[in-house]
């Protein structure tokens, strides 16, 4: 452990150390998003922000200094890390695995156990419940997921489950925060049917369950959006595998 650690530190520490050129980046960019995604901590993870749209995502999450997030089924940091940078000190990250889904984590959980003793990364939490079941330690000022709500119908919760954690999600969040939902595209009409089989769902159908948990839709982003997808073939297909069709929606929850 404590050799990993170390190789860790040597390899995660140059803060300071920005990319010359950040893909997906304007000036319209806020300065704080610009240095975290240009930090060299994230190695070759800048080399997805183009097709990731790490720019425009970020922005539309409205993200910020000081925030509370809690990111769902990080996978394996590349949000994260970013998030990380851009709360700071007087914010926080929760990491949330379903419980249900570790099976799954793998590498991504075990990096992020390690990254979050780290000093610059004491800002992430790692936090382990039943998918229903979601809560913070603290309200929160952003609730992110992506490329994942689509497993919550997986699970064998039942629209019971799915429902009861969405209203979680609205009890975690302050009011007037937000809930970002990233997934892959399902054809129109097709509510829950491919959830399981092509791992994409019916945006209509996401819309329809956070709103019945008090969420107000707040926009959309086409950042992710490919019109050349079929949307009838599995996410993982070679033929559209990190190009697929992905919505973004924002809800909001109404301020008191």
């Amino acid at each position: 452990m404590k050799r990993f650690l170390i190789a860790l530190v040597c390899t995660l520490v140059p803060a300071a150390g920005f990319a010359a050129d950040i893909p997906g980046a304007n000036s319209d960019v806020p300065a704080y998003l610009r240095a975290a995604m240009a930090d060299k901590v994230r190695g070759d993870d800048v080399k997805d922000d183009q097709r990731r749209q790490m720019a425009a995502v970020m922005t539309f999450s409205g993200v910020k200094p000081g925030d509370k997030v809690a990111e769902i089924e990080p996978g394996r940091d590349y949000w994260t890390i970013v998030f990380s940078q851009i709360v700071g000190d007087e914010g926080h990250v929760y990491t949330v695995w379903p419980t249900q889904m570790l099976k799954y984590a793998g590498k991504g959980l075990a990096r992020l156990d390690k990254l979050q003793k780290l000093p610059r990364f004491s800002n992430i939490s790692v936090l382990k419940q039943p998918a229903a079941k979601f809560s913070t330690p603290e309200k929160v000022d952003l609730v992110f997921t992506a490329q994942n709500y689509h497993d919550y119908h997986n699970l064998d919760m039942g629209a019971a489950g799915v429902a009861e954690f969405n209203k979680n999600v609205y009890d975690a969040l302050k009011p007037g925060g937000i809930y970002v939902v990233i997934d892959h595209v399902a054809p129109a009409g097709s509510g829950l049917e491919d959830t399981g089989t092509l791992h994409r769902i019916d945006p209509a159908t996401v819309k329809k369950e956070v709103e019945a948990a008090g969420f107000k839709f707040d926009g959309a982003s086409d950042a992710l959006r490919n019109p050349k997808d079929p949307h009838d073939i599995k996410v993982f297909d070679k033929s559209i595998r990190g190009h697929t069709d992905q919505f973004i929606y924002r809800f909001k929850k109404p301020a008191e």
